[in-house]
């Protein structure tokens, strides 16, 4: 599994940030920013329903099916809001 990615802001920018490995790194695709925020997800025990998120982390101890009730700091909910502005400006596909 891929290293867990948080987001810092960098002036007008989004910058994402590798803070399990050794040095930061920017997030090159969508791929990754959509790797970023499910990870968030995953970690608060959503349940995936696309073959994609299933693929990428599984489901085994999952709680919520809906990711309205997956329970979220303020921090990860602004982190998650973050991600998606920066996926709705690289057009990046849902």
């Amino acid at each position: 599994m891929r290293p867990v990615l948080a987001t810092l802001l960098a002036g007008s920018g989004l910058l994402l940030a590798i803070i399990a490995g050794p040095a930061p790194a920017r997030a090159e695709s969508c791929d990754d920013l959509w790797f970023a925020r499910n990870e968030i997800y995953k970690a608060q025990g959503f349940c995936f329903r696309t073959r994609r998120g299933i693929e990428a982390f599984g489901n085994a101890g999952c709680q919520y099916d809906n990711a309205d009730e997956v329970p979220l700091s303020a921090a990860q909910r602004r982190t998650i809001a973050d991600i998606q502005r920066e996926e709705r400006a690289r057009r990046c596909p849902r």
